[in-house]
């Protein structure tokens, strides 16, 4: 074959292979464009021109990780508990710290006002849970008798009752005007790491390393139900305002909505690329947050079950989120020592 015989053998064949290749990624892209629509069920969200927004204030005070962030119910307190052993209280209106908290011999995990918030709730690994008076901003009480890292609070939606669970795994309840533990029982499994409390105090659910969340009654101190569905570590759950519903937020980067009546999953919620950490449902039940270590909180709206806004702006995991009592401002706590306050409505 002469020279010009094979250069033009050789074109012939780049065209072929060239033309095959753009075939090949067309096909590609198609079918990454019908993966990317397609859901694995109903509840699943397609991402669609989700707006993303930056914050409005950010508190700088504490010198670690601050694990918890929870406002007042009046809307006026916003408290932060932190790995450097303090609790700081904030003016949510000026932004600006008025007290900081001592006491705790280590890290402080959880942060909860008691539902008339004269009361601030406080969980450490130092295996105590703090009372402290918010109006004199200060301690009124330890509650002692777990034996390992107190892990998780829940108020009762009358305030009278405080739950905890250990990292002994074990629950107990707590009579608060008396300071005193009222019962305790075991979780019968290894695995809890966080509870919640449904709103009429009846049901208490737990669930943790076992991808599962235990259903409690709790006068009975029986096992209702076990809610499956979760592939990795359910890191929290939160019952909806009315207790018909259950959020869970897992390390398999879901969210999951579920049916306590019939203890079945209405919703998987996909959209963040890490675990997701913390969960909490807005004063009137309509929104849904989301704090993730993909430094992101995410906005969903319950009804619809899709992803109403992307609140980007932590520079490290995001531990907490807690909606102000109009719902019009979110608050979250990271890695990166900052709280941080969202405007919450009118995302879209």
């Amino acid at each position: 074959m002469s020279n010009s015989k094979l250069k033009i053998f050789i074109k012939n064949i780049l065209k072929t292979a060239i033309a095959s290749l753009a075939i090949v990624s067309t096909i590609s892209s198609l079918s990454c464009d019908f993966k990317s629509t397609k859901s694995k069920n109903s509840s699943e969200i397609v991402k669609k021109n989700i707006p993303v927004k930056k914050e409005n204030a950010s508190l700088s005070g504490h010198t670690d990780y601050i694990f918890s962030v929870s406002y007042s119910p009046d809307g006026k307190v916003l408290a932060s508990g932190s790995a450097d052993k303090s609790i700081k209280l904030w003016d949510a209106t000026t932004k600006t710290e008025i007290a900081t908290l001592t006491g705790h011999n280590d890290t402080i995990y959880l942060v909860s006002f008691s539902p008339d918030g004269k009361t601030l709730a406080s969980a450490s690994k130092d295996q105590t849970i703090k009372l402290w008076d918010i109006a004199e901003k200060k301690e009124v009480a330890t509650l002692t008798g777990h034996t390992d890292i107190v892990l998780s609070l829940s108020f009762s939606a009358d305030g009278k009752t405080l739950a905890s669970l250990g990292g002994e795994k074990v629950i107990k309840l707590w009579d608060i005007a008396a300071k005193k533990e009222i019962s305790s029982f075991p979780t019968n499994s290894d695995t809890a790491l966080t509870i919640s409390l449904s709103s009429d105090g009846k049901t208490l659910a737990s669930a943790g390393y076992d991808h599962n969340i235990k259903l409690w009654d709790i006068a009975e101190k029986k096992e209702l139900g076990v809610l499956k569905g979760h592939t990795g570590v359910i890191l929290c759950i939160c019952f909806s305002p009315d207790g018909k519903t259950l959020a869970s937020a897992s390390h398999d980067k879901t969210i999951r909505i579920w049916d306590i009546a019939d203890k079945t999953e209405i919703a998987t919620l996909r959209g963040h690329a890490d675990a997701v950490k913390f969960v909490s449902f807005s004063p009137d039940g309509k929104t849904l947050a989301s704090a993730s270590f993909d430094k992101t909180i995410k906005l969903w709206d319950v009804a619809t079950k899709t992803e109403t806004a992307s609140l980007e702006g932590h520079e490290g995991n995001v531990y907490s989120v807690s909606f102000s009592p109009d719902g019009k401002t979110l608050a979250s706590s990271s890695s990166d020592k900052t709280v941080k306050l969202w405007q919450a409505k009118n995302l879209g």
